[in-house]
């Protein structure tokens, strides 16, 4: 199975290269680098120091590399090894040099062919492979078990819908079970998941969602403080890392919100860069006055939108709001992280489609911190009611932030399994 998955690859090559030089053309950052993808990492590995050995990360994008910024930060502190860290996406490697820039050694991953990963692996040497969340490349394993390489999946997270899909492919989904060294596993139903499909139980750990254990920066405090000032007071919400199709209907619901609030401001923070232009069109087009994050002019008293069209600063814009929507939801995504805006104790709204957080949503919404909506009619009523009604958004927002506070301590106990095993 694995054989004829690696003959498919390899001839998709070309419209993979094909792909990132369409893509370019509304992201430039997709067309640089691309030896990178094929394993040509040589100036790279001349970075790492040759008297310490390397741990090699893999974050695949924004998302992935938000949450391990903690364990970078807690192995970096060691000073023992290299960290060698790779992403997939542009996005990704502008998030993680902006924080990791000289600290860490960055490349993009090596396509999962199986030449193309020993290019790479015999670059790199690394003595250990740590990979976020559910990035299971078949070669890439089993490389590494051919080198002798440690792999832990750490944050592991496997919803129903991605479990069927491996189910499909048995033999090969065994095969990558019996390849990795442990799984952290975010909760016990993700960790059942695993074992199912073939993971050894005795491999398995569960550890929580590190993305619990992240923190407010004193700088991302200071520059939220800062830019809610700016606002003068007005009632604000926002929609995080929607989707196309979701901006749609939530503009929608800002209009009705606007009939009855009429200095309310709408922060849009589009998921995807190559979608910002796109985004900030159709608000105008829907005949709101816009402003742009990247170009921060004074926010006067006719801005209805503040569009979020820089990278890596969403946690900083959760924190000037009165409500959060997570995007995502509304559409069949699966959602995003809810943390970021729950962290800083404000009421979070999510549509129906969050299987990549299912567990998240359900305690959440448990614990009172998340309502549920499905339609614009219902996202317009839920900010009515916790903008006219300030006792019970600060109640539903304290709520949010003690879940958050409730659960931490994923962290510490993946560092741990880290430590193991690299010694």
């Amino acid at each position: 199975m694995r054989a004829l998955y690696s003959l498919l690859l390899t001839l998709s090559l070309p419209l993979l290269v094909a792909r990132l030089w369409w893509r370019g053309q509304r992201l430039p950052a997709y067309r640089q680098r691309i030896a990178e993808r094929f394993g040509a990492v040589t100036r790279a590995a001349q970075q790492l120091d040759p008297a310490k050995p390397t741990l090699w990360i893999h974050a695949v994008s924004v998302g992935e590399t938000i949450a391990a910024t903690g364990l970078m930060e807690q192995l970096l502190a060691t000073q023992r090894f290299n960290l060698l860290v790779t992403t997939t996406t542009p996005t990704g490697s502008e998030r993680l040099l902006a924080s990791f820039a000289g600290r860490v050694v960055h490349v993009y991953a090596p396509y999962d062919v199986p030449w193309l990963v020993g290019r790479f692996l015999r670059a790199m040497r690394p003595s250990a492979y740590v990979v976020m969340e559910t990035e299971l490349w078949p070669n890439t394993l089993a490389a590494c078990r051919c080198a002798g390489i440690q792999v832990l999946l750490a944050n592991a997270r496997l919803s129903a819908k991605s479990a069927r899909g491996y189910a499909r492919f048995a033999g090969l989904s065994r095969e990558i079970m019996a390849n990795l060294s442990g799984v952290a596993a975010q909760n016990a139903v993700d960790g059942q998941r695993f074992m199912d499909l073939g993971l050894a139980p005795d491999k398995l750990q569960i550890t929580g969602n590190i993305k619990f254990d992240a923190s407010l920066a004193p700088a991302t405090l200071a520059a939220a403080a800062q830019l809610k000032t700016s606002f003068n007071g007005r009632p604000v919400v926002i929609a995080g890392s929607t989707h196309e199709g979701e901006e749609a209907m939530l503009l929608s619901a800002f209009a009705q919100l606007r009939t009855a609030l009429p200095n309310a401001l709408l922060i849009l923070a589009p998921r995807h860069p190559d979608r910002f232009e796109s985004v900030a069109q159709l608000c105008i087009e829907r005949g709101f006055t816009l402003a742009k994050r990247s170009n921060p002019l004074p926010l006067t008293p006719d801005v209805a939108i503040l569009l979020g069209d820089t990278l890596g600063e969403l946690t900083l814009l959760y924190g000037t709001a009165d409500v959060a929507f997570i995007g995502g939801s509304l559409i069949q995504r699966g959602g995003h992280n809810m943390l970021e805006a729950a962290i800083w104790g404000i009421p979070v709204l999510s549509g129906p489609w969050v299987f990549n957080f299912q567990t998240i949503a359900d305690s959440l919404a448990a614990a009172g911190g998340l309502a549920g909506v499905h339609t614009a009619e219902d996202v317009v009523s839920a900010w009515l009611e916790l903008l006219g009604n300030p006792v019970l958004r600060a109640e539903r927002g304290a709520k949010a932030q003690a879940y958050v506070e409730q659960n931490r301590g994923a962290l510490e106990r993946l560092v741990t399994m880290v430590n193991r095993l690299l010694n």
